[in-house]
Parts: structure tokens; C-alpha cells; sequence
């Protein structure tokens, strides 16, 4: 006596590496302007949500293969120096940035940075606040605080939340303010 068995067979599982190609695909296609926005995510939720292979291939059926390479070295070769003139452009104005002297003396107080008239340093700019900031010499490093800014003080460009250690060289802003800080 033999027993034969069935097995009903499914589809193999897609694999990341399937699907990101086909995002990828669909990424190309936006940026040659063969789909438009509101296609490409919908397109994107179908192929989020695809569970097999032809499900992927009939959403990229219509766009070029052959041309990806090429799209992406020219699209690669742009993002690159678009990068380039960003970098440039900022360490450009880095260097033009008003400096604000440290005091070395150990004695020194604390600076109260602000729009306010008793501020130490006034800053009479509208995103500025009355005040806006305090620099201080805690243990022979200069520590520099926030004081609930409405639009913020960064410290190399990353926003300080409550107090942060700064050096010299170290660019800060207040507001739109910005100053390189340098030793006296």
C-alpha cells in the first residue's frame, strides 16, 4: 500500500535585496521624470507591499533597465558636486564670521547673551532673544547655556539643549547670529 501525499507549493518569499531593486527602479524613474510623484508612492505602497516576484516586475514593466547605470553616474556625478560647492560655501563663511573673545583670566564672570540692554554681550537682532544665552568658566572650561531661546543657540551647527562645553574655534549662534569663538 503506498499513500502518495500533495503538497500545495507557494511562491518563494521576496527578499530585501528584490524589493529595494525595485525601489530603486522607481526612485529612477521619478528622478528621469517618467513617473510622476503621486505614481511613484503609490507604487512604492504596492511594492512594500508586493509578496511575490511578478507583483515587483509588473510595477517597473514600463521603465528602462538599461539606462540606470548611466541616470545614476549622472545623478551621483550632480549630488557630488552640488555637495562640494555646499562645503565650500560654508567654510567660506565660516571664516567671515565675527569673532567672540574668550577671556583667559580665571576670574572671569559670566556673559549674559542677549537683546536685553544689561546683556553683556547685546545682540539687537529679531531672532535674538531678550536673553538668549549664557557663557560661563566653569573648572577652566567655557561652558555655554541656553537660557530657553525661542530660536535656539547651536554650537557647530547642532542646537544646544541646556548647556554644552564650546572651545575656541568653535562656531556658535544665537538665533541667525553667528560668531567663531577665539581667545583674547
Amino acid at each position: 500500500m503506498t499513500s502518495s501525499f500533495e503538497f500545495s507549493t507557494y511562491p518563494a518569499r521576496l527578499s530585501d535585496a528584490e524589493r529595494d531593486k525595485a525601489l530603486q527602479l522607481l526612485r529612477d524613474g521619478v528622478a528621469m521624470g517618467r513617473l510622476s510623484h503621486d505614481t511613484f508612492v503609490r507604487r512604492m505602497e504596492l511594492a512594500l507591499a508586493a509578496r511575490r516576484a511578478d507583483e515587483l516586475a509588473a510595477l517597473t514593466a514600463d521603465l528602462p533597465r538599461e539606462g540606470n547605470r548611466v541616470s545614476r553616474a549622472v545623478f551621483g556625478a550632480v549630488e557630488a558636486v552640488s555637495g562640494f560647492t555646499v562645503r565650500l560655501r560654508r567654510a567660506w563663511q565660516a571664516e567671515r564670521l565675527p569673532k567672540l573673545l574668550l577671556p583667559r583670566q580665571a576670574g572671569a564672570q559670566s556673559l549674559r547673551i542677549g537683546r536685553d540692554p544689561a546683556s553683556g554681550l547685546r545682540l539687537n537682532h529679531e531672532t535674538v532673544s531678550r536673553v538668549h544665552a549664557e557663557l560661563s568658566l566653569q573648572g577652566g572650561l567655557w561652558v555655554l547655556k541656553d537660557l530657553g531661546s525661542t530660536n535656539g543657540t547651536t554650537v557647530n551647527g547642532r542646537r544646544v539643549i541646556g548647556a554644552v562645553v564650546v572651545r575656541e574655534g568653535d562656531q556658535v549662534g544665537f538665533g541667525r547670529m553667528a560668531f567663531r569663538l577665539a581667545a583674547s
